[in-house]
């Protein structure tokens, strides 16, 4: 576990369904989890300041969001379209609304109808699920592969708009739900990743 920004902490764990690590996320002071997959830890990391609400990123981030609900009675939030596929008591929202923190949902969609970013100002943070990934031995950012997608060219063209719009917004991290967050820089070199898709 490692704070990237005063009171933002990152972490990674091996997602039991992929086998791969993903990227996890904890703003102390707002007591919100982005995305959670327990760290080795387990709960007890969140013990002393535990995490009142969870967002997630897409309907397949619920990860480890129940445990910590059964835990802690963690709200879990995720976006109305994709709420069908949670398993659990779910909070849903919509695209615009204000979430607890202070974060901002906005759209991405196109690679599934619920991909959303999450916009933190007060971290100048942007949060996203699945569209942009950043994998280990490959330079910068980078899409999922096509397999992933149902029609990758038009998928990837979508992303890069959607992606594109978001630059308007203030942000110097980015947070991935798939690889290391970029940590400063990080609103050059999402557009240098729009720029060349």
């Amino acid at each position: 576990m490692r704070e990237i920004a005063p009171g933002l902490w990152h972490w990674t764990a091996i997602h039991p369904n992929i086998g791969k690590e993903v990227s996890s996320y904890y703003l102390v002071d707002e007591r919100v989890a982005l995305d959670p997959l327990l760290p080795a830890e387990g709960v007890e990391w969140f013990a002393h300041r535990p995490p009142e609400h969870i967002l997630l990123t897409n309907r397949h981030h619920e990860r480890d969001s129940f445990k910590l609900h059964a835990a802690f009675g963690t709200q879990v939030h995720c976006i109305s379209n994709g709420v069908y596929a949670i398993d659990g008591p779910v909070s849903p929202f919509e695209f615009g609304d204000e979430l607890p923190g202070g974060i901002v949902a906005y759209e991405v969609g196109v690679i599934c109808p619920d991909e959303t970013a999450l916009h933190l100002p007060a971290q100048r943070a942007l949060a996203c699920a699945d569209g942009v990934v950043r994998w280990d031995g490959i330079e910068g950012l980078t899409f999922v592969p096509d397999q992933l997608m149902d029609d990758a060219p038009r998928t990837r063209a979508g992303l890069a708009q959607a992606y594109e719009r978001l630059l308007k917004l203030d942000f110097d991290l980015l947070l991935l739900a798939h690889g290391a967050p970029v940590v400063g820089g990080a609103q050059a070199e999402l557009s240098r990743f729009v720029a060349a898709a």
